[in-house]
């Protein structure tokens, strides 16, 4: 049997189908041989062998199209959450470095919220911050985030997350300027002028002897009356 014969005949055993016929007046000719090949790819497409019944049966694309399109679904899905997720981490990373920005402390900052909460004194306030940390220096101000060399409250309500180095503890230097208020609204708020404030800090705050007149020589010299005006 020669080759032509061998190709136009060929068909799987038992599988009730059949090749495209091939027509050719050149049994042997390359045109030939290269039309059964490409004959025998596209029955490769259109059918595949079924192991449990042992036939070829014809591909269902419409499943086959379906089958692929859910993959892609899922990748797409898996790939977007993937997004989201390392979009969502980078938004959190942001939003905890803009807070670290807003808590960072300067005396400009220190001085626009003294300023933001009405104090009576509020040259007396910052005059006193200055004091208790050594100019933003001390090591219960760096540590603590204490700002008025507090002890932590007992009897009212307090912003200190705990007590260290025998001083309270702090969040941030916010929630001590916050602690500070909630103190002068508990104990000073009936305080009037300039001289009852200076004699409640001498008699209640500080045990230094030297405390108020330490305060009254910072305001002088930084000229606060004038930046609280």
């Amino acid at each position: 049997m020669n080759l032509f014969n061998i190709v136009k005949n060929s068909s799987p055993p038992n599988f009730n189908l059949h090749l495209p016929e091939i027509t050719c007046l050149q049994p042997f000719s390359s045109f030939c041989v290269k039309h059964s090949i490409t004959n025998l790819k596209l029955y490769a497409m259109l059918y595949t062998y079924d192991k449990s019944t042992l036939r070829f049966v014809r591909v269902n694309w419409l499943s086959v199209m379906l089958k692929a399109l859910a993959v892609i679904a899922v990748m797409f899905s898996v790939f977007g959450l993937t997004i989201q997720s390392t979009s969502q981490d980078r938004t959190e990373s942001e939003v905890m470095i803009i807070m670290a920005e807003q808590n960072k402390f300067s005396a400009d900052k220190l001085i626009g919220m003294i300023k933001e909460m009405n104090f009576n004194c509020p040259y007396i306030v910052y005059a006193q911050a200055i004091l208790e940390t050594s100019n933003f220096q001390s090591r219960i101000f760096k540590e603590n985030h204490n700002i008025f060399g507090m002890k932590q409250a007992v009897f009212r309500i307090t912003k200190a997350i705990g007590t260290q180095y025998e001083h309270a503890y702090y969040k941030n230097w916010t929630e001590s300027l916050d602690d500070y208020a909630l103190y002068v609204s508990t104990y000073l708020s009936s305080l009037k002028t300039e001289s009852d404030y200076f004699e409640y800090l001498s008699q209640n705050y500080a045990e230094d002897s030297l405390y108020v007149t330490k305060l009254k020589n910072i305001i002088a010299s930084m000229n606060l009356k004038y930046k609280f005006n």
